[in-house]
């Protein structure tokens, strides 16, 4: 209903009347006080008549506006009433409608809710009864077999009633004997025996025992599923229909080799040396560069990432970004490697922002070589990292000096060695080319098992092919205090003076 505004004196209206009103009062009084004066009185009889019929028209016009006023009250509160008996009626009935609306879901949920019960009740005296009947007829078969007889087998396995049948031919070729080698070491970058060495080693850990209602899975497919996920970095679908196995099975299955692999494989296949195994990485770095009591070749790379949800800037690497005009996300793979390009020592997951120094000092190999486990002995690491009494690193300042020169080119040469043991690395394991589906919390130990994997696959002489070749582009940055330690300043410039007046250095750059 549509509501008719009615016009209301407002306050400079009663003020108006109000000053007519006392002036003709005032006039009155000064009339009575001068009643004495009769002439002055007959001449303004005239006027005060009028004066009085002003004034009781006065009167009149405040007593019609103030019933009007009281009028239009009370048609406002009657029309007020009536809109909220209609709005309460409309509240009413709409509140109704719902509570019977929600009646009806409840009902229906409840219904559905008994139905699935139901269903899932059937469901298991189903099965119940298949297997009692399976386990029934193989005792009959068994009972009723004779030795010898060749048909003990007529049984065999039922497919489970609620397990998706997925076909696992290029899985079943690939595990076939018959299967070329050359095929299966493309496929799982290493060789049938080497997989079997694997396979082998985890077996006590991955291994699983079968159910009444289900068969496991053998541990050779568990172990091919986590290593062509790896070797490939396929997605997980692609991986469960190579496989003939469920999306949520792969990914569990790569988390647990993964894991098994860093259990059981790592303390096995990457340790730091000692004795006689240190001495033979002394010489042959030696033979390759000259300079003594190197003991391992050190470098760090990175792997890309999707932007995590949590301090996504600290995994900001802003020298891929500019460089490749891309936002790039990264952890860092800090590696040491003896001259057969086997890791003795990894640091990963730190963040993609940090520099190459930065993560040093974050490692624990930093930790145990100023507790002195690094007495006397060289990790040569490239121009990112600073000169310290264990670190030997290349010179960097401009105008070098012959001997300098000479001794970059040979420091050069150790430094080669791990840049190409991390290209072989992930040229080896696809799936540290590109940024993986797999959460950052798991990234460290799918890392992790990727070394050890490269190590088994070095140390057995597994071949890469060359089209899966790697370029690495990781930015190096001159640290702030690029050295650390004076006395490992000399000790540099003496090796420096050795290689140059020894005739080991000096020619490659002319």
């Amino acid at each position: 209903m549509k509501l008719t505004s009615l016009p209301i004196p407002n306050q400079e209206d009663y003020s108006y009347f109000y000053s007519l009103f006392q002036g003709a009062l005032g006039e009155m009084n000064d009339e009575g006080d001068n009643g004495n004066n009769k002439k002055k009185r007959r001449r303004k009889d005239g006027k005060g008549d009028a004066k009085k019929k002003a004034l009781k028209e006065i009167l009149t016009s405040l007593l019609l506006l103030d019933e009007q006023e009281k009028s239009d009250q009370e048609e406002w509160i009657k029309v007020s009433e009536q809109e909220k008996s209609m709005f309460e009626a409309n509240h009413k009935q709409k509140t109704q409608a719902m509570l019977d609306y929600y009646e009806d879901l409840q009902t229906h949920y409840t219904e559905s809710e008994e139905s699935d019960k139901l269903r899932t009740k059937r469901s298991r005296l189903s099965v119940s009864a298949v297997a009692t009947a399976v386990a029934s007829a193989k005792a009959s078969s068994d009972a009723s077999v004779q030795p010898g007889s060749g048909s003990g087998g007529a049984v065999g396995h039922h497919r489970r009633l609620w397990v998706k049948d997925r076909s696992k031919a290029w899985w079943d070729s690939c595990n076939s004997p018959d299967f070329p080698e050359e095929e299966f070491r493309q496929a799982f970058r290493m060789s049938r025996a080497t997989f079997d060495l694997i396979c082998d080693e985890l077996n006590s850990v991955v291994a699983k025992e079968d159910t009444m209602l289900r068969a496991a899975i053998p541990v050779r497919q568990r172990v091919a599923v986590c290593i062509w996920r790896l070797a490939t970095g396929e997605p997980l679908r692609l991986v469960s229909k190579r496989f003939g196995l469920g999306i949520s099975t792969c990914h569990k299955l790569v988390l647990e080799v993964c894991s098994a692999i860093k259990t059981v494989l790592m303390p096995k296949y990457l340790q730091w040396a000692d004795g006689d195994r240190m001495n033979m990485i002394k010489n042959e770095y030696e033979s390759i560069s000259g300079i003594p009591n190197v003991v391992g070749s050190m470098y760090t790379t990175h792997i890309p990432i999707i932007a995590p949800k949590i301090n996504v800037a600290a995994y900001y690497n802003r020298r891929h970004t500019d460089r490749n005009q891309k936002t790039s996300y990264s952890i860092t793979v800090q590696g040491v490697v003896n001259p057969k390009g086997v890791f003795t020592d990894v640091c990963i997951g730190w963040p993609g922002s940090m520099p190459d120094d930065q993560v040093l000092e974050k490692s624990a190999l930093y930790h145990r070589a100023n507790g002195g486990l690094l007495k006397g002995d060289w990790i040569v690491g490239s121009s990112g990292y600073p000169l310290m009494d264990w670190v030997l690193v290349p010179y960097t300042h401009q105008h070098l000096t012959w001997t300098q020169h000479a001794f970059n080119e040979k420091i050069g040469e150790v430094q080669k060695v791990a840049k190409e043991a991390f290209a072989r690395l992930k040229g080896r394991w696809g799936c540290l080319q590109k940024r993986t589906e797999m959460k950052l919390q798991d990234l460290p130990v799918v890392l992790g098992a990727c070394c050890v994997l490269h190590n088994i696959c070095e140390m057995r002489n597994e071949e890469l092919d060359p089209n899966m070749r790697f370029e690495l582009i990781d930015d190096e940055m001159v640290p702030e205090r690029s050295i650390r330690s004076m006395s490992s300043m000399q000790a540099r410039d003496h090796i420096a003076h050795n290689l140059l007046h020894h005739g080991l250095a000096g020619t490659a750059f002319l």
